[in-house]
């Protein structure tokens, strides 16, 4: 099984790069599911209802969430209705949704957890680790084939300590939230692949998608500012592709891919 995941997707230049790369990608690396953040997929932060059908209608398969999933109203109204997206599983409070579903892709199931870390996030969440060993032992929860975890948290130490906690119990703990990519991307000993942030899709020449100079004034200059984002520029994708074996669930390859545009694009 060969799976692709979307770094972090932010606004309009970050879907457009998800709708015009997506299906050469998926040719070119014989891509059987495609998995996407899309927690900054509307204006930044949160995802609404006809951007989730456009990453849909782009050739994403599941979408997960982070610590923005409750950004947009409109998320509350129709995530019930879907079945293709997943929000944070640790979260103290009832919400609408689920955290992990299961998956059938040519008969091989594929379990997807969307989770928030505690490290410097402000959430107050369950505990993220033991949330996933509470679904892993859970006799009433599907099991699956393959069971890929996007860890969404700031501290790339939590992040390594997490994946290391979880090597040879799940198949992938992949990193977002950071929209970074980091160069870790690995196999850890268990047969779990891991890469402490897959990175951003979306605008190339700001700061995390944003335009640089809206982030500057605030971050640098400390006067109060919102983070703009352009509506055209060159545009970056991040993702890590892996191949799982079906039937042990071990990853048995990983690596980045990082494409910017060479040019401007409308």
């Amino acid at each position: 099984m060969r799976i692709l995941f979307i770094g972090d997707v932010v606004g309009k230049i970050g879907r457009r790069m998800i709708r015009d790369y997506l299906p050469d990608i998926v040719k070119k690396n014989n891509i059987d599911f495609v998995i996407a953040n899309g927690e900054n997929a509307t204006h930044g932060k949160g995802l609404i209802r006809n951007h989730y059908f456009e990453l849909i209608d782009s050739g994403v398969d599941v979408v997960t969430l982070g610590n923005h999933y409750d950004n947009k109203s409109d998320l509350r109204r129709y995530i019930d209705g879907v079945d293709r997206l997943i929000r944070p599983l640790n979260l103290l409070h009832d919400y609408p949704g689920e955290g992990s579903i299961v998956f059938d892709v040519d008969g091989i199931s594929i379990r997807v957890t969307n989770i928030l870390g505690t490290a410097m996030m402000p959430e107050e969440v369950n505990n993220p680790y033991y949330s996933i060993i509470d679904l892993l032992s859970d006799p009433d929860a599907e099991q699956a084939n393959i069971h890929i975890v996007d860890f969404h948290a700031e501290a790339t130490g939590e992040k390594i300590c997490f994946a290391h906690a979880l090597d040879g119990k799940v198949s992938a703990v992949l990193g977002t939230h950071t929209h970074v990519q980091t160069k870790d991307a690995r196999i850890l000993e268990g047969g779990t692949a891991f890469i402490s942030d897959v990175g951003m899709t979306g605008f190339a020449d700001g700061a995390l998608g944003f335009d640089i100079d809206t982030v500057t004034n605030k971050i640098i200059y400390g006067n109060k500012a919102v983070f703009a984002l352009p509506e055209k520029g060159r545009g970056l994708l991040s993702a890590v592709v892996m191949e799982f074996d079906n039937y042990s669930g071990k990853c048995e390859e990983i690596h980045p891919i990082y494409f910017i545009e060479e040019k401007n694009e409308n």
